[in-house]
């Protein structure tokens, strides 16, 4: 006689913090920043050609609002990798939690103001 068992199952539960939203942050935005970077390459390396691209080209593609957006993504996105990794590889440094918890807010902080000029200087300033 054939007797399966099955296994009990277990319940784990993952504590909704500051580090699992920022695990949270880089899986979902790194979903979308693959399509946006690719995209990005494929256009402007590709299709356009770096040796075509001045400034005029860029206030020409930046009449249409679907690109700025597309630009303004591009940027928190990919800066918020290179950031939340600068957190990781600083956690490495920096041991006690005050200093930590700390760290990742003027991070968190620095990141918010660069991407709010970044997109800004996109969205608002095109045309000044």
């Amino acid at each position: 006689m054939n007797q399966t068992t099955t296994k009990p199952s277990r319940t784990v539960s993952i504590p909704q913090n500051a580090e699992s939203n920022a695990w949270k942050w880089m899986r979902y935005s790194g979903f979308l920043l693959i399509p946006l970077a690719w995209g990005h390459l494929l256009l402007q390396d590709v299709i356009v050609g770096v040796h075509k691209i001045d400034t005029q080209y860029v206030a020409d593609r930046w009449l249409n609002p679907a690109w700025r957006i597309y630009d303004v993504l591009l940027l928190t996105f990919a800066f918020a990798h290179g950031v939340n990794g600068l957190r990781q590889v600083l956690n490495d440094f920096v041991h006690t939690p005050k200093a930590r918890q700390t760290l990742a807010w003027v991070l968190f902080a620095g990141w918010l103001v660069i991407s709010a000029i970044g997109a800004y200087a996109i969205i608002v300033g095109v045309g000044k």
